[in-house]
């Protein structure tokens, strides 16, 4: 790992209209630095999503936080996003390099397959995200990852607790979605907690 701390990224519910959320959002931004923040969205209609994330992309922006859409490049241009995070190695991910590389950042995600991954990297994306259930596969995939490649990773937390071994296992950044919005003392105290964390893993 390099001296520099993992860095932390933030995960939306899947949302279905953004004045709710709002208040929680800017909480959790205020607790400190923050790398990159996904918008995850429950529905399916690209004017309806463009709305949402043009309602909490200049929030995240203006505190320095990239912000990306998950699963349309479409909705993540329109609505001046900074970049989208595709799950999959396939056609749309491919698709999404092409529109948006390198101006914006892609992601990707949701592999069934190491190969999946790999793929993924292949087509220069800016990072892959790992997830799952099972920390210790999830802390493995990680290692196996950034021991051979150099594209950034992503491993996704589930809880708070999950951070420290995943920093250590080599992932760049750390996503939190739940384990933040759900926290009884609010999101301000999670992230600071899980920054706290981050910083503790610093080699």
């Amino acid at each position: 790992m390099s001296e520099d701390a993992p860095r932390l990224y933030l995960a939306t519910p899947p949302l279905a209209e953004a004045h709710d959320f709002l208040p929680a959002l800017e909480n959790a931004l205020s607790a400190g630095d923050v790398a990159s923040l996904l918008i995850r969205l429950a529905g399916d209609d690209p004017r309806k999503n463009e709305d949402i994330v043009r309602a909490l992309t200049p929030l995240a922006q203006e505190k320095g936080v990239a912000v990306l859409v998950e699963g349309s490049a479409t909705v993540a241009l329109r609505a001046k996003a900074d970049g989208a995070h595709i799950n999959g190695s396939g056609e749309e991910l491919v698709d999404a390099v092409k529109r948006l590389s390198p101006k914006y950042i892609v992601g990707a995600g949701g592999f069934e397959l190491r190969d999946d991954a790999m793929r993924a990297g292949e087509l220069n994306v800016d990072y892959v995200l790992f997830e799952g259930e099972d920390l210790a596969g999830l802390i493995e995939r990680v290692a196996w990852w950034a021991e051979l490649f150099n594209t950034p990773c992503v491993a996704r937390a589930g809880s708070l607790a999950d951070i420290a071994p995943l920093a250590e296992a080599g992932a760049d950044f750390v996503m939190l979605d739940d384990a933040v919005w759900r926290d009884k003392r609010g999101p301000a105290a999670a992230v600071a907690e899980a920054l706290r964390l981050l910083e503790g893993t610093r080699a």
